[in-house]
């Protein structure tokens, strides 16, 4: 029996911290965290956030490693609607990044925000 991404979503995203453009601009102003958009190429260019790293969740393991060494530094993920950073978030904690967040809102929010 196949299980819905939706149904997956639901057991992931209560352990990952999820929060929203406003207090990711606040703590990011004070941490130096890393905000990663991973929402596809076309989908960043389109519209970003200001100094956001575009990195799409099917590479996201492979390249962030290779970018940020320091696993405690803070990361925050963000995509259009919070699906795909949730599912990002579940996988960098599983490769050892302590201090990862999910930006909740839409992407358009975010990349006014930020």
């Amino acid at each position: 029996m196949l299980i819905s991404a939706q149904d997956v979503l639901k057991t992931v995203k209560p352990n990952q911290r999820c929060i929203d453009a406003a207090q990711a601009k606040s703590e990011i102003t004070q941490n130096n965290g890393l905000v990663i958009d991973v929402r596809e190429p076309a989908e960043h260019s389109q519209k970003s956030a200001s100094g956001a790293i575009n990195i799409p969740r099917g590479l996201l393991e492979f390249k962030l490693p290779e970018l940020e060494k320091d696993a405690d530094r803070p990361i925050y993920l963000h995509c259009a609607a919070g699906g795909r950073a949730i599912f990002a978030a579940e996988q960098l904690t599983r490769i050892g990044y302590t201090n990862v967040s999910v930006i909740t809102c839409k992407a358009e929010v975010v990349c006014d925000t930020l």
